[in-house]
């Protein structure tokens, strides 16, 4: 065997690694060992929030800094253990009627495709043969404004949100914006569940016209946050909870208590912030997964 390999035994399932000396992310001297070593740790919080849905990856095998491809598809040489499902892919930009998705269940998955250089891990809102038992929004800053403004849409969102009974639950996106978690009872399409996001986007729109945007078109962003009720598309993925991210550090989508948000929002808690892989397993070795209250479904949105 070739010295940059290594054959390990993960839950029963065979393994050749390789590269594991290779930087990643050159600015923080992250190493794939690193990354393959975070996502081992990380599995018992993160591979909850991926069963069940069809996962679309995305991979830098020459590091953050190098280029880069989504892929949806099982690529080849996928070990037979591994889990996929066949599910329809209209639009596909290359033309293919179904996509073989790979479903990340355990243990053994995730560190295969860690060692496929698989940073970034994105999932749909539903789970596969259902319909969505989760909204999320994104909230994206235009410049100036950052995260503090982020953290006051935020709580905005949070309230509007419980009067309706829905419950908010939020998270870093691992970049500049952040993302409230919503489940859901999984019974509504995802048209509905987009319907709902969009009225309530703009129902803040009109209410705080000179902090938030609901409108997608990049001009009308700058000093505000918009509020992307679009990520609730049956076809669109979000960034999973505890996933890495590609930027100059290993940034994480990192769950975030109302505390911290509240705190972030009054400028408070300038540490509200893309938090590095070594401080998200902190956090969860000191807080639990924040974000487990998602596993359970959720109340019907309102008509």
């Amino acid at each position: 065997m070739p010295a940059d390999r290594l054959r390990v035994d993960v839950e029963g399932r065979a393994l050749e690694l390789s590269n594991l000396d290779k930087v990643l992310y050159p600015k923080a001297a992250f190493t794939k060992g690193e990354v393959i070593d975070y996502y081992s740790r990380i599995a018992p919080v993160l591979l909850p929030h991926l069963r069940d849905r069809a996962l679309t990856r995305i991979r830098y095998p020459n590091g953050v800094e190098g280029g880069s491809f989504f892929e949806k598809n099982a690529p080849a040489a996928t070990p037979g253990w591994v889990r996929t499902e066949t599910l329809p892919a209209p639009g596909s930009s290359k033309g293919r009627e179904t996509i073989d998705y790979v479903v990340a269940d355990d243990l053994p998955t995730l560190v295969w495709l860690a060692n496929l250089a698989a940073l970034e891990l994105h999932t749909p809102q539903w789970k596969i043969g259902e319909h969505p038992d989760m909204m999320v929004v994104d909230l994206d800053p235009g410049a100036p404004a950052a995260l503090k403004q982020c953290c006051q849409v935020a709580l905005l969102m949070r309230d509007r949100l419980a009067s309706d009974g829905v419950a908010a639950y939020p998270k870093t996106s691992g970049k500049k914006g952040m993302q409230l978690c919503c489940p859901i009872a999984g019974t509504q399409s995802s048209d509905d569940v987009s319907a709902y996001a969009r009225r309530i986007a703009q129902e803040l729109e009109k209410a705080h016209p000179k902090l938030i945007v609901s409108k997608m078109a990049k001009n009308l962003r700058p000093g505000k946050v918009f509020i992307d009720w679009s990520q609730n598309a049956a076809a669109k993925t979000t960034v999973a909870p505890y996933s890495l991210r590609a930027q100059d550090v290993p940034s994480v989508s990192t769950p975030l208590t109302w505390d911290e948000v509240s705190a972030g929002a009054a400028g408070k808690r300038p540490s509200i912030r893309p938090y590095a892989a070594g401080e998200v397993l902190k956090r969860v070795e000191k807080q639990g997964d924040l974000l487990a209250p998602l596993l359970d479904r959720g109340p019907e949105l309102p008509a």
